[in-house]
């Protein structure tokens, strides 16, 4: 008689990094299924001193991670703007935004925009409303009221279909004796 495995699920939270808003979204998979658990958004007070927004974004990710308690996190990376101070700000935010799950002990994954929408989508160029629309179908339970907190929905979803391979790609590396890693 033959049994079928299980595989245990894992909840992972996806964040999308910024300094006025970050959105978050928590999502479970068990390698086949996903389901929506929460999403959200991280605001911070725009009169604020930088170093101060930091710490409100710091802490606001860290509350969600112990609320939620996620056994991993995936980061959007940046993408240069035509402005430098801009990404130069948007990249201090992902810092936080790679620095509280870190904290935590969670294993961190980052993934480019294209990446997160071709998985989503199927198209590495989509427009947001399409990523909605998917994520709409993909997580029928999710409620998101931001374009911030889709797009951190997106980004778990991205790594719940790749961390698999990543896994993988890790120990075929460590096999090898760090060679290439």
């Amino acid at each position: 008689m033959r049994r079928a495995m299980r595989i245990a699920s894992v909840r992972i939270i996806g964040i999308d990094p910024g300094l006025r808003r970050t959105g978050w979204g928590v999502v479970d998979t068990d390698g086949v299924r996903l389901t929506y658990v929460a999403s959200g958004l991280v605001v911070s007070r725009p009169d604020s001193e930088l170093a101060c927004r930091l710490r409100e974004l710091y802490e606001a990710i860290a509350g969600v991670i112990a609320t939620f308690k996620p056994a991993e996190a995936a980061v959007e990376e940046t993408f240069v703007n035509e402005n430098p101070r801009s990404t130069l700000k948007l990249g201090q935010a992902r810092g936080i935004a790679l620095l509280a799950p870190a904290m935590k002990g969670l294993p961190v994954a980052e993934y480019p925009a294209n990446l997160i929408k071709k998985t989503v989508v199927g198209a590495g160029h989509a427009e947001k409303g399409q990523v909605q629309a998917m994520i709409g179908f993909l997580l029928p339970k999710a409620r998101f009221e931001s374009a911030d907190e889709a797009d951190a929905l997106a980004i778990a979803i991205c790594h719940a279909s790749h961390r698999g391979i990543r896994a993988l790609a890790a120990r075929g590396a460590r096999s090898l004796g760090g060679v290439g890693a």
